[in-house]
């Protein structure tokens, strides 16, 4: 009677305990419940006992998340650039070094050097994009897809004053990447820079755009640069900065590097920059920009009191150009140009810009303050002369 009743009062703790683990499980996992089907008096197969054993996999969102698809989407339509040009001249190269690094410093003497860059396919008839340091004196092309295939470039034309190059390839089924919209970036955005840095084979680096509209480097003519931390390395110049979409927002031109490596500030060009100097080059042959043949200086307020101007507003006309077209009209040095057209100027970088926007052989007002007094004059709008190094003269 003694061992029965112990029997009984085991078995009862028994079914307590259980009773317990169950509830446990039914509320903390009820999953497995559902995948054993221990309530419903089925048996557990042996593959569901094993599944419960190992961790959940991850959503497919999960497995994929960053920018994969980003450099699917843009990677196949940036390409590896080699640039063959005569030796060089006993001259610097701090450029080269310094921001687009497209000819190694460690060639051998006296051959001929190879530079390498990257470029970007923006049409499926064989239209590339790539920087004019890259080809400038090239006289052998070479592009190298990411499928492998080689082709001889034909250079089209070059900006200089941008630093855009246009080249073309003659290939089937060529990769294009999709244009973005840089007017529509914003500071923080995520982009990703594609090239070849180093001849490596092709890169992805990812960063944020850090900085918009970025001017007075000193690196072109005309800045109006895409500032981002992702990593630009030598090889890189001519290559694709794209969105988190693919799409492609810059043209990767240049690194400020204390070291000369990739630890510091990247600058691109916007891709609207760009498509307007390629559509130009592909129209005519050139970008045509206006030039009305004056040297300016800033008008700061200690120079308006040493030059007795008073309250002047504008940019201070320091040489004009014999014979161009504001000599013609009667601009002359000392004068204070205030607006063209209906447009205030108040900065010789702005003053570069608005007559680099005017048509040639336009006709254009000009406001100037001289001895005090507000003149206007009238003037036919010339064709900026196409520089043999790129100057500030407007």
């Amino acid at each position: 009677m003694r061992v029965l009743k112990r029997l009984w009062l085991i078995f009862a703790q028994a079914v307590t305990v259980a009773l317990a683990v169950l509830f446990v499980v039914a509320t903390l996992k009820p999953q497995w419940l559902q995948t054993a089907r221990w309530l419903d008096g089925q048996p557990a197969s042996l593959p569901a006992l094993r599944q419960l054993a190992q961790p959940a996999s991850p959503a497919a969102s999960v497995l994929r998340a960053g920018f994969s698809q980003a450099a699917r989407a843009a990677a196949p339509a940036v390409v590896s650039i080699t640039a063959s040009k005569a030796p060089p001249r006993a001259a610097g190269r701090a450029r080269d070094l310094l921001f687009g690094f497209p000819f190694s410093p460690r060639q051998p003497r006296g051959g001929p050097q190879r530079g390498l860059g990257s470029g970007v396919i923006i049409s499926a008839d064989g239209v590339l994009l790539t920087n004019n340091h890259v080809v400038d004196g090239a006289s052998d092309i070479e592009v190298q897809l990411s499928d492998g295939r080689q082709v001889q470039a034909r250079l089209v034309g070059t900006d200089p004053e941008t630093d855009i190059a246009v080249l073309k390839i003659d290939l089937p089924g060529l990769p294009v990447v999709a244009l973005g919209d840089a007017t529509t970036l914003q500071v923080g955005d995520a982009v990703l820079a594609i090239g070849n840095p180093f001849d490596v084979g092709q890169t992805v680096t990812s960063g944020i755009v850090s900085a918009l509209g970025r001017n007075q480097l000193g690196i072109n003519t005309f800045e109006n640069f895409i500032q981002t931390d992702a990593a630009i390395n030598p090889g890189n110049s001519g290559g694709a900065l794209v969105d988190a979409d693919g799409r492609l927002v810059g043209i990767n031109t240049a690194i400020f590097s204390r070291s000369g490596g990739s630890l510091g500030i990247g600058f691109a060009i916007p891709v609207d920059v760009a498509r307007q100097v390629a559509s130009a080059i592909l129209k005519d042959g050139v970008v045509a920009r206006g030039w009305i043949g004056v040297q300016t200086r800033e008008l700061t307020p200690d120079l308006a009191d040493a030059l007795k101007l008073g309250d002047a507003r504008g940019v201070l006309i320091g040489g004009v150009v014999m014979d161009a077209p504001a000599a013609k009209a009667g601009i002359k040095p000392g004068d204070v140009l205030t607006r063209i057209g209906t447009h205030a100027i108040t900065s010789p970088t702005e003053l570069l810009t608005s007559v680099a926007a005017l048509k040639p052989q336009s006709k254009v007002e000009v406001g100037v303050q001289r001895d005090g007094k507000a003149l206007s004059f009238q003037l036919a709008v010339g064709q900026r002369p196409r520089p043999k190094q790129a100057t500030e003269e407007d």
